[in-house]
């Protein structure tokens, strides 16, 4: 055989050889298009719900107020999420949302039975000291004015002025157990508390003031002070 026909033949087999392994590299390359979402209850009643993404319910049990579901991993994209009641499949409120790639969102059902209304969120859990706890503030109930969140007995306030629907960026706070007071911005008024709370290092958290301040009946919750962890 001649040289340069035997070269022509290493060549080919060199081209296809790379060609194999660049294929089975690529099969065990890992997708960077997953998007991360949890969906939480804290519309202000007594009602509990079932929750629908594309058509399939992702809670084990029926969420209560302040219950959530912790992140399910999809494709990113856009989905229908859709909320029942727990022992119904048709729709109290449905929603279109957008997941971003390689990122974690939360969802949270909002508003009173009749009128129920959604935020969207996306969660940053990075960590920039592992003996830090971190928490963010939402004002999520409907009738409130602008609140503060303060630690009890202290003078400066960890987040102000955030009127419903407002959220804050997660702040770094020392791991440990708290009395957390929301008060009104405009007056100073304590209007909910969170007693003994403890948040461990390293943990993300959602402090939601929540609750109706002028509840209808019975079956609407008054303003409260809950602490959710992100999980």
């Amino acid at each position: 055989m001649k040289k340069s026909t035997l070269k022509s033949f290493k060549f080919l087999a060199l081209i296809l050889t790379c060609f194999i392994a660049i294929s089975a590299c690529k099969k065990d390359e890992v997708s960077t298009t997953i998007s991360y979402l949890r969906t939480v209850n804290a519309s202000p009643t007594l009602a509990t719900y079932n929750v629908y993404l594309n058509g399939s319910v992702i809670n084990s049990a029926a969420l209560p107020y302040a219950g959530s579901v912790a992140y399910t991993a999809r494709e990113a994209g856009s989905y229908s999420l859709k909320f029942t009641t727990a022992s119904s499949s048709e729709s109290l409120f449905t929603k279109s949302v957008t997941l971003s790639p390689n990122a974690y969102q939360s969802f949270y059902l909002i508003n009173k039975s009749g009128s129920l209304d959604g935020l969207a969120l996306t969660d940053d859990l990075s960590i920039s000291a592992t003996d830090k706890a971190y928490i963010r503030f939402i004002n999520l109930s409907p009738d409130a004015p602008a609140m503060d969140l303060i630690k009890n007995g202290t003078t400066t306030a960890l987040f102000t002025n955030k009127a419903y629907k407002a959220a804050t960026a997660f702040t770094q706070v020392d791991a440990g157990s708290y009395v957390l007071d929301a008060k009104e911005t405009a007056s100073g008024t304590v209007k909910a508390s969170l007693t003994g709370f403890t948040f461990i290092a390293g943990y993300h958290y959602d402090i939601i003031y929540g609750g109706l301040v002028t509840p209808a009946d019975d079956s609407q919750r008054p303003v409260n002070l809950q602490a959710v962890l992100i999980k």
